[in-house]
């Protein structure tokens, strides 16, 4: 059953996101970069079951921001990939910040939220400093490689500067940002083990992205 959820969501994530880019060009994949790091906040509290490994159940909507960054790279230029980057790392920094003054604010007698949202939000700030600075690293050099990709292969080979730049800095993220946020409370072993089948999962979701890449430049030869 999570097998199919797990495609389902990828499909309707990474259509969202075409959406967002047919109905108001770069700017909606602007909007999309900021929803999808705040909600892949959220889904990263939650661990799921995927292909006999785990992850978290944010991984499709992480992803999504390395696909927005490639059509922004792709279509109109590395400066304007860049300026994704810095909206998502300023939404998530905003999301996060504001849902630490609502969870440590004192609940009323009546309340009914207050221990789901210290569930969600009451991370350990080394997990979310680590987080949110993985983020902002790894998107920064999957615009940079893709380029660098880009001036070998000429306009020639999108499937290749996108599995390559994705893959490369999505799992180069597992492995840090586990170190950042682990170090010293987890053995060197088990976040490794945690880093490579996270990786596994979101190398098949990186897969499944580029067939939208390659949809959203077909929308702009038609405009």
């Amino acid at each position: 059953m999570n097998t199919v959820l797990f495609f389902a969501e990828t499909i309707f994530t990474f259509s969202l996101v075409l959406v967002f880019f047919k109905l108001f060009n770069k700017n909606g994949l602007y909007v999309w970069m900021a929803i999808a790091t705040c909600f892949a906040q959220i889904g990263t509290a939650k661990t799921v079951a995927l292909f006999g490994t785990s992850c978290t159940a944010g991984c499709v909507l992480f992803a999504s921001t390395y696909l927005v960054t490639d059509i922004l790279n792709e279509v109109y230029s590395e400066k304007e990939a860049k300026k994704a980057v810095y909206i998502g790392f300023l939404s998530v920094l905003a999301f996060i910040t504001s849902m630490a003054f609502i969870n440590y604010l004192k609940p009323a007698e009546s309340d009914m939220a207050s221990s789901a949202i210290s569930t969600l939000f009451g991370i350990v700030p080394r997990i979310s400093a680590a987080s949110i600075f993985m983020y902002f690293v790894s998107n920064l050099l999957d615009v940079k490689l893709f380029n660098v990709i880009k001036r070998f292969t000429g306009e020639k080979h999108l499937w290749l500067r996108n599995n390559v730049a994705t893959i490369v800095c999505n799992g180069g993220e597992n492995f840090l940002f586990l170190l950042l946020a682990f170090a010293g409370q987890m053995p060197v072993n088990m976040i490794f083990s945690i880093a490579v089948s996270a990786t596994v999962v979101e190398t098949i979701v990186a897969v499944c992205d580029t067939p939208f890449l390659y949809l959203a430049k077909r929308i702009v030869a038609k405009e």
